[in-house]
Parts: C-alpha cells; structure tokens; sequence
C-alpha cells in the first residue's frame, strides 16, 4: 500500500478542487494512483451533482462575452452569493458564455425542446428517409434527431476547449469543486449575420 502524503493529497486538490478529506479518500481508495483517483473523485462528483439537483439556485449572475460579430449573454445559477462572488465560479460563467458566443446553442436542456420542434425535425429526417426500408427507416429519423437536437442543446456539446467533455460534464466538476448546486439558466447570443 502506497503512503499518501500531504503533498500528494494537496496535488490532488489543486487539480481537482475537491476538499481535503475527500483527495485522501480517493487516493487511499486508489492505492496512492493521482490519475484513478481523479476519476475516483469525478465519479463521485457525478453523484454527488445528482444529490444536488433538487436544490434551488436562487443566486448567480449574468455574463456577456464574444467580439464585435457575436455575443452571448448568459445566466449561471449557484446555491449562494459567496459562490457566486467566487473568481473561479466567474470564470466558468465567461467560459460557458463565450462557448455560446461560438458554438450557436439554441436550448440549454433537452427539455426545453417543444413538440412543434421536434415534430417539424422529424418531417425533414422522414423525406430524408424517404425510400427505405421501414425496419430501417424508424432508425435512421431517430439516430438523426438524436443527433440534431445534441448539436443544438447547450448541455450535450463538447466543451469547445476541451471537446473530451460536455458542457453538462463542465456543471457537474463545478458542483464537485464548490459544493453546492450550480446550474445555466438562460443564454442568448447575437450575430451581426443573424
């Protein structure tokens, strides 16, 4: 078994920003491995994000990014002021506004998608598919409004600096590292094309 040091509890805190006890956690879980026990801890942070979900994020602020074609305004939610007031916590709002600015999202959740949206989706995938198979047919307008709708919901694109993970990936480590729930709640971007 491996020591775990205050060194190596303190490195996985400063790439992590999990609390103390929790690095020691992971690493003792881990045998002392950094890289397992930050999947250890984001596996954690996952759950722990779903315990958090029912919690109301009441405070939060508005962030405006972009360059003079495009802009994005965007609402970021926390639990409390003091998170909301934290640099970290304002930098992820920037990086989330300045993702919308770039990458055109039209919903922030899957929920947010009306039937009449979806419906008319499925109307231009089923002329696409039009000639098929029908066994086959179902599947293909399926897989492409699968398709369509995450491209076009904030939460389920790849984070445009690290497309390793989603937006909605990005949430849920802010939840880990600050504690508490934090959540997008509006966007809107602005183009000069538009």
């Amino acid at each position: 078994m491996a020591k775990i040091t205050a060194s190596l509890v303190a490195q996985l805190r400063s790439k992590t920003g999990a609390g103390m006890m929790d690095c020691k956690k992971a690493l003792t879980e881990t045998d002392g491995d950094l890289d397992q026990a930050v999947d250890f801890l984001r596996k954690k942070g996952l759950s722990a994000a779903a315990k958090k979900s029912g919690r109301a994020a009441a405070e939060g602020l508005v962030v405006v990014a972009g360059s003079d074609k495009v802009g994005a305004m965007v609402e970021v939610n926390a639990e409390t002021d003091f998170v909301a007031k934290n640099e970290e916590f304002q930098d992820l709002a920037r990086e989330i506004a300045m993702h919308v600015a770039a990458s055109a999202p039209q919903f922030v959740k899957e929920e947010e998608i009306s039937e009449d949206d979806k419906a008319k989706a499925k109307e231009i995938f089923a002329e696409e598919a039009e000639g098929k198979p029908e066994e086959i047919k179902e599947k293909i307008i399926s897989g492409k409004l699968d398709a369509y709708f995450a491209e076009k919901t904030l939460m389920n694109q790849p984070y445009i600096k690290n497309p390793e993970k989603t937006i909605s990936q990005l949430v849920d480590e802010a939840v880990q590292k600050f504690g508490e729930k934090v959540e997008v709640g509006r966007i809107a971007r602005f183009s000069i094309s538009d």
